[in-house]
């Protein structure tokens, strides 16, 4: 750990894979705060709510907690991470949102299988019946057997198919072998490996195993196009080229999906539900056969929430089929009352840190986007304080009609923030929405503003 003073050394150390380091190097900039050192504008923007932490791979490295101070830093409302197949982040993020006042919400990402689309694509590209799937507003780890096995088993499946892309990938680029436990899993903080980590681990044992005079002509002969010395040895493009070329579908390291390859939808809907979580649709594009026809998919899908990526739905400038798709699911998502969260992944390199919402094509949609959030972020301060949420008993008793019930959740989380949460303390399913308003309207604890 740096011993001085100056807050770039420390930064480093947020994305440690080191827990303890992480901890003090957020220690060491709550002093600052506490010392006026470190400016943040108010917590006004829209969010991010869809970036993925190192626990999946992020391509900046950012753990939970680095990913945290830096949302606070932008002035993010709320902000969210997402993680595929394992909650590893959930305690730390929340965490380093309670201590920076900072609005947190955790989520969840997997495949799925959807048998009632057995014949159709959905999201996941040139797979029928699969679906990527997401459960939003995780407050605490599974507490039940049933949960933490299947939790475990989301894991143990992950690490199969990794191995399984491994073994095959190996026949192609000997001689830069790589073992999982040895070559993969040092890169990651819990051993939690995705595709992204094993095209790191490939491309370090290519620097490794080839002389480096021979390194560029290794990977053109192995992935059948030029590449150039800029991109040596690990670069986006080689990592992105690696990974297109032998682990999607086509390449030789391509698995393909088995139905014991993935839970059913319908069981990790119980899971997130057990969780205290809720079911959420993970929208791609809107141009496959599946996405054609939402309200089929939607009724298959569990979903409360609807999540988008908006990056990769519109080119600025330049109003085109994408943005015309993106217009309908919006279009569509309000007609069903169904709240939506947007964010960007940072799972890929290049990703933007937060969406562009000042984009022409965007701002229609930022009032929804930031509706959305602050709903989630509601569910996930009642969820902590008194156990009930968006979805239940509670929810349904006082809030029979939807565009009720969005009202309220976004009132709440627009006027909470985790410094008030004290002021719930003690909630019961008993407590009236109106008692809750007034809870938090009354509370005047101030926002803390430097970081």
């Amino acid at each position: 750990m740096p011993t001085g003073t100056d807050a770039s050394n420390w930064e480093t150390h947020l994305s440690s894979l080191h827990a303890p380091c992480r901890q003090k190097a957020i220690d060491f900039f709550i002093i600052q705060a506490e010392n006026n050192k470190h400016e943040c504008p108010p917590a006004t923007q829209p969010g991010n709510l869809h970036a993925h932490t190192f626990y999946s791979f992020n391509c900046y490295g950012y753990s939970p907690t680095h990913f945290a101070l830096l949302a606070r830093r932008a002035g993010m409302e709320v902000a969210g991470i997402v993680d595929f197949d394992v909650l590893d982040g959930l305690m730390e993020f929340h965490e380093a949102g309670n201590r920076l006042n900072l609005r947190t919400v955790v989520s969840l990402e997997t495949r799925v299988m959807v048998s009632s689309f057995a014949r159709r694509v959905i999201n996941s590209p040139g797979e029928p019946a699969i679906a990527y799937h997401m459960a939003a507003g995780f407050t605490r780890l599974p507490d039940d057997i049933v949960s933490r096995s299947f939790l475990q088993r989301l894991s143990e499946q992950a690490a199969q198919r990794n191995r399984e892309v491994i073994n095959r990938v190996n026949h192609v680029l000997k001689p830069a072998l790589i073992h999982y436990e040895a070559d993969v899993l040092p890169l990651t903080p819990n051993q939690n490996a995705t595709e992204r980590h094993i095209c790191q681990a490939f491309a370090r044992k290519a620097a490794k195993v080839i002389d480096p005079e021979y390194l560029a002509k290794f990977w053109v002969d192995k992935l059948g196009s030029a590449i150039a010395a800029e991109d040596l040895p690990e670069s986006p493009t080689l990592l992105n080229r690696l990974r297109a070329r032998t682990m999607k579908q086509g390449g030789p390291g391509y698995v393909p999906p088995r139905p014991e390859s993935f839970p059913s939808i319908d069981d990790f809907n119980q899971f997130a539900l057990a969780c205290g979580a809720l079911p959420t649709l993970a929208w791609l594009d809107g141009f496959s056969d599946g996405e054609s026809d939402m309200d089929a998919w939607l009724a298959a899908s569990g979903a409360c929430i609807l999540n988008i990526i908006p990056d990769r739905n519109f080119t600025p400038g330049q109003p085109d089929r994408k943005l015309e798709k993106l217009r309908e699911v919006m279009a569509w998502a309000r007609a069903m009352e169904l709240p939506v969260i947007a964010g960007t992944e940072m799972n890929s390199y290049g990703q933007k840190f937060v969406d562009d919402f000042a984009a022409e094509e965007l701002k229609p949609f930022v009032p929804v986007f930031q509706e959305g959030a602050r709903i989630v972020y509601a569910h996930t301060v009642l969820q902590r304080a008194g156990g009930f949420g968006y979805l239940g008993h509670w929810a349904d008793r006082h809030f029979p009609v939807r565009a009720d019930r969005n009202a309220f959740f976004a009132a709440l989380g627009a006027h909470c923030e985790p410094s008030r949460e004290i002021k719930l303390a003690g909630i019961t399913e008993q407590t009236s929405p109106d008692e809750l308003l007034r809870r938090i309207d009354a509370s005047c604890v101030p926002s803390i503003g430097t970081f």
